[in-house]
């Protein structure tokens, strides 16, 4: 009985460290002197294929490269999808999620979220020649969205009456609704604003907004020491103004979307 006992305890000791030992992922990064960093791969301007080159830009790419250049380490970027973002970090192939990752709580029950580096509102197009003005327009109507988005689920919160269609990627909802297919398209700003701009003015966006969504980076859950990295780097990003800079390159006045970055970064307790 004391053998079988005692041969237990060591078995429980033994599965603890092993879990303490594959929670450690900040010291796996730094041994392996490479951060596999993943960003969505059709998203401008957050991370798409340079024509050119063929090379991954953007937004989110330059923030995993500041990342990996925080942390001491070459960056690995890994292309993802929308609905493998979090299957991919809760099985530990990537280190760090940089890919559109709005929070939400049913998110947060599943990985780590970083403190908030940007926030943009959610919106709804439409074509310029519409009859819908506003949400209440909606009604009866349907509405394309990215599948597993956080477009999606706010759409399905806020617009009730209305049918929320999803598809696996950008392109094909937005050319459901240039083709008549749906009414509507929900998405963020940022990409939002490039279809408009690519349009030449036969789509518009509805004056009123989904939400105002907190973005952050994604982190397995349970791995303590990488979040708080990733924090501090995010911190050391916002004083010196590189997060700014990054923004500006991406978003600001000389470029197509113009957007103003109104809010910094935000702690995650706030939300």
């Amino acid at each position: 009985m004391f053998r079988l006992t005692f041969t237990r305890v060591i078995a429980v000791a033994l599965c603890v460290c092993a879990t303490t030992a594959q929670a450690d992922r900040l010291s796996d990064i730094k041994a392996r002197s490479k951060l596999v960093c993943a960003t969505l791969t059709g998203a401008e301007p957050l991370a798409f294929q340079n024509p050119a080159t063929r090379e991954y830009v953007g937004f989110d790419v330059d923030t995993c490269k500041s990342l990996a250049k925080h942390l001491h380490v070459e960056l690995e970027h890994r292309p993802i999808s929308v609905e493998a973002r979090i299957p991919e970090l809760a099985l530990g192939r990537v280190d760090v999620v940089a890919a559109s990752l709005g929070y939400t709580k049913e998110r947060a029950e599943q990985i780590a979220f970083s403190d908030i580096y940007y926030q943009l509102p959610l919106k709804i197009i439409v074509a310029s020649n519409s009859p819908i003005k506003t949400f209440a327009d909606l009604a009866g109507k349907k509405i394309a969205a990215n599948k597993g988005s956080t477009s999606e689920l706010n759409a399905r919160n806020k617009l009730a009456g209305s049918e929320v269609v999803t598809y696996q990627d950008g392109t094909m909802a937005f050319l459901a609704l240039a083709q008549g297919k749906v009414q509507a398209y929900a998405i963020s700003q940022a990409p939002g604003a490039r279809l408009l701009h690519e349009s030449s003015g036969k789509f518009r966006f509805l004056d009123e907004s989904l939400v105002y969504e907190p973005t952050g980076l994604g982190v397995k859950k349970g791995e303590s020491e990488l979040l708080d990295a990733v924090n501090k780097a995010l911190r050391d990003m916002e004083s010196s103004g590189e997060l700014d800079a990054l923004w500006r390159k991406w978003f600001g006045p000389d470029t197509k979307l113009k957007i103003v970055r109104e809010k910094k970064l935000t702690p995650l307790s706030a939300f």
